[in-house]
C-alpha cells in the first residue's frame, strides 16, 4: 500500500444544487406507519398520530468487539467493504475491520494513542449526487481534546483507496471517564459512509473506582435502510436536506436484542447516537435512569431522569438499577419531533430481562467529585455569534456555505481564555451542533425540549454536541485550551454538514 503523505486539506466543490422552494418552508411530515420491506416489523399507528414500532425479542445483547493493538502497541483499522447480517439480511456495509459497528478502542489519560488506518475501499472515479468522489476517507475522533494538527485528529489528512496513515495522539490533557466514537470526516462524502457503516467506540478509561464494580455495556445506536443487500443511496437532495433516518433501528448492530439484569442489580450503560439524523429519547420501562457522564466525561454525582434526549453525536453515561420485579422490560425511544419532515416514532430499542436471584446492589453516593460548573464573569469575554440557516439545497454558518477550507465561515481564538459563543438556529429544523477540539458548558438554551435545556444548563457537564432548537438559540462557554491548530465546527446531522453547515476554527497560539 502507498503510504499517504500530508498536503492541503483539497475538499471538491459541491455541485450547483437546489430544490424547489426553501428549507423554511417545510413542514413537519406526516408519521408513517407500518414499516417497508426489510423493516422492523411490529409496527403501527399509536395515539396523535405516532408510530409504533415494537418488534419481537431478539438475540442475545452483544457488546461491540474489542479493537486489539498490534505488536507495536497500535491499534490498526481496515476501512473496507463486509457482509454483515443485518436482521437476517446479508448486507454489504462499509466497516472497520469487518465489524459492524466498529470495533471499541480503548485508552488512558497520558497515553500516546496510535491508530494505523488502511482504506481498503474498491478504487472508483465515481461522484456522489453533491459531486464529490467516493470511497475517500480518513479519521476524527469524535469527542476528543486532542491536537487537531497531522498526525492527530486533522481534517485536512484525506486518504484514496490503497493508502495507509499512522495517528498519533497525545492524550496528556484528555478527561478520563468518558464514551467517545471514530468515523470518517471528509467533506462531502462522510454521509454516505457514515449511513454506511463507519463509525466505533473510543473510550477513555475511568481514574476513579467509583463506577468500577458495575456490569457495563457500550449501546452504539445506529439506524439503516437496505435496498436489497447494500445501503439505501443518496438519490436526491431532500435526502440531504432532512438527514436519512432508517427503518431498521439497532443497538451494537442488533433489533431488540435482549439484555439480562438480575432484579436489583445495577448496570452501567454507555451510549452514543451513532447515526446520520435520529434523535433519541431514551426511557426505560418501569424504572429511573441515573445520569452519570456526558460527552465530556464523568459528573460530580447522580441525577435521576425520566427520559434523555439524544441527538446525532452525542453520548450519555447511565446507571440502571433494574426492579425487584422479575419481567421483561423495554428500553424506549419515545417520540420526539426534530422538525423538517421527521416523523413521530416510538421504538423498542432492546428488551431488558429481569430475572434469576435478587442481588442488593447499592448506587453510588458520590461519582466524580471534581465535576464542578464553571463560575466567572462572562461579561468581558470575546463573544462569538454563529447563525445555522439552510434554503436551497444548502446548509450555511453566518450565510456561508462551506466549500472548502478557502470558502468557509472561518474565525481565530487564541489559547489560554475562555469565549463565549451563542449559536442561533433560523430553520424549523433542530440542529446538533458540533465543535472539535474543547468541550464547553451550556448557558442557556432557548426553546426545545425544556427538560433537556434544564438539564444541561444546571449540571457539571462538558458538552461538544448540543442541541439547537428549530428557531431557538444556544449560548455556551467555551475553553480554548491546549491545543493549536485549524479545526472545524458543525452541525451534526451528517448530511448538513456535507451539504455546508460547517465552519473552520483557527485556533492559535498564546498571544505575545
Amino acid at each position: 500500500m502507498k503510504r499517504k503523505g500530508m498536503s492541503r486539506r483539497e475538499f471538491m466543490a459541491l455541485a450547483s444544487l437546489a430544490t424547489a422552494g426553501g428549507y423554511l418552508h417545510l413542514q413537519n411530515g406526516i408519521a408513517r406507519a407500518m414499516m417497508g420491506s426489510g423493516g422492523m416489523g411490529g409496527g403501527g399507528m399509536g395515539g396523535g398520530g405516532t408510530t409504533i414500532i415494537n418488534p419481537p425479542p431478539g438475540s442475545p445483547f452483544k457488546d461491540p468487539a474489542e479493537a486489539v493493538k498490534n505488536a507495536l502497541g497500535v491499534y490498526e483499522l481496515a476501512v473496507q467493504e463486509a457482509q454483515v447480517n443485518v436482521n437476517g439480511t446479508w448486507a454489504t456495509l462499509l466497516t472497520y475491520n469487518g465489524a459492524f459497528p466498529g470495533p471499541t478502542i480503548r485508552a488512558r489519560r497520558g497515553e500516546t494513542l496510535r491508530v494505523q488506518l488502511k482504506n481498503f475501499l474498491p478504487s472508483t472515479t465515481e461522484k456522489n449526487i453533491l459531486g464529490h468522489t467516493k470511497n475517500i476517507t480518513n479519521l476524527h475522533t469524535h469527542g476528543l481534546h486532542v491536537s487537531p494538527e497531522p498526525p492527530a485528529d486533522s481534517m485536512m489528512i484525506q486518504l484514496k483507496p490503497g493508502e495507509i496513515y499512522d495517528y498519533s495522539y497525545d492524550l496528556g490533557h484528555e478527561e478520563p471517564g468518558h464514551l467517545n466514537f471514530y468515523h470518517p470526516h471528509v467533506h462531502g462524502v462522510v454521509a454516505e459512509q457514515y449511513w454506511g457503516g463507519l463509525a466505533g467506540p473510543l473510550v477513555i478509561e475511568d481514574d476513579t473506582t467509583a463506577l468500577a464494580g458495575y456490569e457495563t455495556h457500550i449501546m452504539v445506536l445506529k439506524d439503516l435502510t437496505l435496498s436489497g443487500s447494500a445501503p439505501t443511496p443518496y438519490t436526491s437532495m431532500m435526502d440531504y436536506m432532512h438527514g436519512k433516518e432508517g427503518n431498521l433501528v439497532m443497538v451494537n448492530g442488533q433489533v431488540n436484542p435482549v439484555l439480562n439484569i438480575r432484579p436489583g442489580q445495577v448496570q452501567r450503560w454507555r451510549i452514543v447516537n451513532a447515526s446520520n439524523a435520529r434523535f433519541y429519547k431514551l426511557s426505560l420501562e418501569g424504572h429511573s435512569l441515573y445520569l452519570v457522564g456526558t460527552d465530556g466525561g464523568l459528573l460530580d454525582k447522580l441525577y435521576h431522569i425520566s427520559s434523555l434526549l439524544l441527538s446525532p453525536g452525542e453520548r450519555a453515561d447511565i446507571l440502571v438499577k433494574a426492579s425487584r420485579t422479575a419481567k421483561s422490560y423495554r428500553f424506549l425511544s419515545l417520540p420526539y419531533s426534530r422538525g423538517g419532515m421527521s416523523s413521530q416514532q416510538q421504538v423498542t430499542l432492546l428488551t431488558l430481562s429481569c430475572k434469576g436471584a435478587t442481588v442488593n446492589s447499592s448506587l453510588p453516593t458520590s461519582v466524580n467529585p471534581g465535576a464542578k460548573r464553571v463560575v466567572m464573569d462572562t461579561s468581558m469575554l470575546p463573544r462569538r455569534t454563529l447563525t445555522l440557516s439552510m434554503m436551497q439545497g444548502r446548509g450555511y454558518i453566518n450565510g456561508i456555505s462551506f466549500t472548502d477550507m478557502d470558502h468557509t465561515y472561518k474565525f481565530m481564538s487564541h489559547l489560554g481564555g475562555w469565549e463565549v459563543w451563542e449559536i442561533i438556529n433560523q430553520s424549523g429544523m433542530d440542529h446538533p451542533f458540533h465543535q472539535h477540539v474543547n468541550s464547553a458548558q451550556i448557558l442557556s438554551i432557548t426553546g426545545g425540549d425544556s427538560a433537556y435545556a434544564s438539564l444541561y444548563t444546571t449540571i457539571p457537564a462538558w458538552k461538544d454536541v448540543v442541541i439547537v432548537p428549530k428557531w431557538g438559540k444556544v449560548t455556551m462557554l467555551v475553553p480554548v485550551m491546549d491545543w493549536p491548530g485549524m479545526t472545524m465546527f458543525h452541525c451534526h446531522i451528517i448530511e448538513h454538514e456535507d451539504i455546508g453547515m460547517m465552519g473552520a476554527w483557527d485556533i492559535m497560539g498564546m498571544p505575545m
